[in-house]
């Protein structure tokens, strides 16, 4: 594609488009191996990202919070959770110090389930990496970090 691109503008500077097409090339492949991974558990990639969420809390969000770390709509959550809760991985409650808030808590099953998905997810990433000489993997792994801060600004849980 960058070769054909070249061909019709020489003069056209094209590595910023070097950069995004071969990171979302990246991200589709991990993207495409991690759901592969997680399939045979019944599970999507939402799921993993949720419950992760909740465990890295400590176990339990508001919505709103978890809004925030899932980064969905308040529908989109809304479904999410209530299957989750049909599910039995989270529970819902009104917040006591705050009833118009709703606390979303991560159930033992939930801590479970969440165990098998990073379990699968590490699979997937491991698979995917393991081609790729481990010095190269810190070297990517330090270069998208600065290229994070870069883009994003600081962040304090990277």
């Amino acid at each position: 594609m960058l070769a054909f691109l070249a061909t019709l503008e020489p003069e056209r500077d094209a590595s910023a488009k070097a950069i995004a097409w071969r990171l979302r090339r990246a991200a589709r492949k991990l993207d495409t191996e991690v759901r592969r991974r997680l399939a045979p558990l019944g599970m999507e990639l939402w799921e993993l990202e949720i419950l992760s969420g909740l465990r890295r809390a400590g176990g339990t969000l508001t919505v709103g919070e978890l809004l925030d770390v899932a980064q969905l709509t308040s529908g989109a959550i809304t479904n999410r959770v209530g299957r989750l809760e049909r599910n039995g991985y989270v529970r819902r409650d009104v917040d006591p110090a705050d009833r118009r808030q709703v606390l979303v808590t991560l159930t033992p099953s939930g801590l479970e389930r969440q165990q098998q998905a990073v379990e699968a997810n590490d699979a997937a990433e491991q698979e995917v990496f393991s081609a790729i000489d481990p010095a190269l993997q810190q070297r990517l792994s330090g270069d998208l970090r600065e290229l994070l801060l870069a883009i994003e600004g600081p962040d304090p849980n990277a």
